[in-house]
């Protein structure tokens, strides 16, 4: 029935390839080894598994929300990784064509660009320990959204594979939390 695409989506892929190439074009000296660091940091949900540690020494309280954190963390790298980004399809930006500093750069993964996994993932440990303990929650959103950024800055995804990633894992997170909390009896 529709031989192209939508335009809302080719618009939407236009404004997403052009916020990435001005991103690359911003020059952010004291930014760069930040948001490398940052980004390397993040690599197989390192920093989720830190603040995992330090949540659960908080008590019984902490341990669940770092359990509940983790477990989503589990559920969204799967679903991600296995479900959507096969499905995504999408290449990696080219860094060297939009020359993003090479001081930014970080392993470009051999996956598919979208969803950013690091985002997504970032943002279901925030969301599943902000289920159980919301002012741990805050915080670690403000730094799954450094996260996300940092991917962008990078030059490894587009700003549009951290949104979506970042919703899923919320979602997923979200979906995750209910599923550990079980059946809720009212009294």
């Amino acid at each position: 029935m529709f031989t192209r695409p939508v335009r809302w989506l080719e618009d939407a892929e236009r404004v997403d390839v052009a916020l990435y190439a001005a991103i690359a074009r911003t020059p952010t000296p004291a930014l760069d080894r930040a948001m490398a660091r940052l980004s390397h940091a993040a690599d197989y949900s390192r920093l989720s598994l830190v603040a995992a540690a330090a949540l659960a020494a908080g008590g019984r309280r902490g341990r669940r929300a770092a359990t509940v954190g983790l477990t989503s963390v589990g559920v969204t790298a799967t679903v991600v990784n296995l479900g959507m980004k096969p499905l995504g399809r999408r290449s990696r930006p080219g860094r060297e064509i939009e020359r993003v500093p090479v001081a930014r750069h970080v392993r470009m993964p051999s996956s598919t660009s979208f969803p950013s996994g690091h985002s997504a993932t970032a943002f279901a440990f925030a969301t599943g320990v902000g289920h159980v303990l919301a002012p741990a929650g805050i915080p670690l959103h403000g730094l799954a959204a450094l996260v996300a950024y940092s991917r962008v800055h990078t030059g490894v995804h587009y700003p549009g594979d951290v949104v979506v990633g970042a919703l899923a894992g919320t979602v997923l997170a979200q979906l995750t939390a209910h599923a550990l909390a079980g059946p809720r009896t009212r009294e």
